[in-house]
């Protein structure tokens, strides 16, 4: 096998505990994110990482494929790297368990750089922001690029931020100003491929500086001199994080049918 895609999820979420088995349209979303990853033209297996029984059982339900891991995982970075030393593939993708809307055209653009360019470790995605309040929105992570496409850097701060420019006036009439904010501002879509070799030297990285205050593991990889490769894409993101993320997803599929 030369591509694989890991999917962790955990039970305890603080935020929202149990999510993965959250039903969404009559089906748990851990479900609906493997039948999205499942769409991939290049990814050749598909696994959910877990520590819980009854996400394993749910699983097995819909006939995935689920390995059991620890329990003392700090992230689901250091989740799918148990997994993946298990594994002979070349390449590993991390998906989100909370994007219950993933495709498998996106996951596959991800892909292709490291498939192409054997000196590239690790990729992701990133789409153009459409809305001032989710350039202001800590909770959204934004990432600017070089010419070439490589991370420059990810902050959860309003980057790139426009000198001169008034907060207040824009939060108030956001509407004048908008295309000029948002002229080439991207938010950050989780979605990680990475050579696995990488992926096993960074899960033994230590936390950086940049990566504590932050709160973004991908700026772990930047402080270790990595370069990470961010591909454009037009696709709209909606995870479920809390609670209250879930209406949308929701009333999204119900669109559909």
């Amino acid at each position: 096998m030369r591509v694989v895609a890991i999917i962790p999820a955990r039970f305890g979420s603080t935020r929202f505990e149990g999510k993965p088995l959250i039903d969404i349209v009559g089906k748990p979303m851990i479900q609906r994110v493997y039948e999205g990853v499942r769409q991939s033209k290049l990814v050749e297996k598909i696994i959910v990482a877990t520590d819980d029984q009854r996400i394993r059982e749910a699983v097995q339900r819909f006939g995935g494929h689920v390995v059991m891991t620890s329990p003392d995982h700090p992230t689901g970075t250091d989740r799918i790297a148990e997994v993946a030393r298990r594994l002979r593939a070349e390449i590993i993708v991390n998906v989100q368990g909370d994007e219950p809307l993933i495709k498998g055209r996106i996951i596959d653009k991800a892909i292709r750089p490291l498939l192409a360019d054997e000196t590239l470790s690790m990729s992701t995605l990133m789409t153009r922001l459409k809305e001032v309040k989710e350039w202001l929105n800590p909770n959204v992570a934004k990432v600017v690029v070089d010419r070439r496409g490589f991370a420059l850097y990810f902050s959860r701060a309003p980057i790139p931020l426009l000198m001169g420019l008034n907060i207040e006036r824009l939060l108030a009439d956001g509407s004048s100003m908008e295309r000029v904010v948002l002229k080439g501002v991207f938010k950050h879509i989780g979605v990680y491929v990475y050579r696995r070799r990488f992926l096993l030297q960074f899960s033994r990285m230590n936390p950086t500086s940049l990566e504590r205050l932050e709160k973004l593991e991908q700026l772990r990889a930047l402080e270790n001199g990595c370069r990470i490769k961010v591909i454009p894409v037009d696709y709209e993101p909606l995870h479920v994080e809390t609670p209250e993320d879930l209406p949308k997803v929701v009333a999204f599929l119900t669109s559909l049918s």
